[in-house]
């Protein structure tokens, strides 16, 4: 397949990499600088017939339209916000992404974070670094989680393997969706504001977008409330994050565990300032496992393409 040429937005795993480059003539878009990047394209861009990208390389449409030949765009992430799937679709061009193998280290970094938020994880190491054991005795009690109740928004896949978990924490567990879930136990809700005011903590799980952008409000963690917690691994612009960490700061909520953010890397100082988050650098599915399973499910996706195979994760 060597006379496939396919250009590297944004690398995958090593290993996956190097058999994307013995398999294929891959072009590496994302090591070339602004200027090399022009002239790639006006070398190349008429012979690329794949991208590979992820979430954090993206896919613009100014891209996409110096691409007349373009047939499949292969991304290494669940999301694809970053992308230009609409204008991919008009033009016959699939876009595919890697569902499901991430789910459980998303969920299990959902837990992590919620059990350092509201048990104080990180304030307790810095209680023994900093002496305060010795010269203060015990640090101040922390809260419970078993007994709480987690409001999940949106109940996909990762969104119930949260739920699994949390039941085994001894949480309850309610949920607000765009209609109830006939394969689940759980309490619907189809107030937001009304779930916020009714659960111990909330966890938004929804894509991100123009669709979910700001979808927890100001008046939503006003109704989580001074004794609630605020948990996100789904993605920074779901939430008014001005909105949220003047709340912190007012404790207007009790704490936040955050793996997302609007503005990656960059993460409002302020933030920083606080004892009562628990902060990651949007690195839920970052596990060697995951990160390499997401990688050859491009490459999954490419050989399936190529040779006239179903694609196995189109969005």
């Amino acid at each position: 397949m060597k006379d496939i040429h396919v250009l590297v937005v944004w690398p995958i795993r090593p290993a996956q990499l190097a058999q994307l480059e013995q398999t294929y003539t891959a072009h590496r878009y994302d090591q070339a600088t602004p200027a090399e990047k022009a002239a790639m394209i006006q070398q190349v861009g008429d012979r690329i017939r794949a991208v590979v990208t992820t979430h954090g390389g993206g896919f613009e449409k100014n891209l996409l339209d110096q691409l007349p030949n373009l047939e499949i765009v292969a991304c290494a992430s669940v999301g694809y916000d970053t992308l230009c799937v609409k204008d991919c679709q008009a033009r016959g061009i699939p876009v595919t992404n890697t569902p499901d193998v991430l789910t459980d280290d998303v969920a299990d970094m959902a837990m992590l974070l919620m059990l350092a938020t509201l048990r104080r994880f990180l304030p307790a190491v810095d209680w023994i670094k900093q002496g305060d054991w010795v010269s203060k005795g015990m640090m101040p009690l922390n809260t419970a989680v078993r007994g709480k109740t987690l409001g999940i928004v949106g109940l996909g896949r990762i969104g119930k393997a949260i739920a699994t978990r949390a039941e085994a924490f001894g949480m309850s567990v309610s949920y607000y969706n765009r209609s109830p879930k006939s394969d689940v136990p759980y309490r619907y809700y189809d107030d937001l504001h009304a779930l916020a005011n009714d659960v111990d903590v909330l966890m938004p799980m929804v894509p991100g977008g123009t669709d979910t952008q700001g979808l927890i409000s100001r008046s939503v963690l006003e109704a989580l409330g001074a004794n609630g917690y605020f948990i996100n691994v789904s993605r920074g612009s779901v939430v008014d994050e001005t909105a949220l960490v003047e709340l912190l700061q007012q404790r207007a909520i009790a704490g936040a565990g955050l793996d997302v953010f609007t503005d990656e890397p960059n993460v409002p100082s302020a933030l920083l300032e606080l004892d009562n988050v628990a902060l990651q650098p949007h690195c839920a599915s970052g596990t060697f496992e995951t990160r390499a399973a997401m990688a050859q499910l491009v490459l999954d996706n490419l050989e399936a393409h190529f040779s006239g195979k179903p694609l196995l994760t189109v969005i």
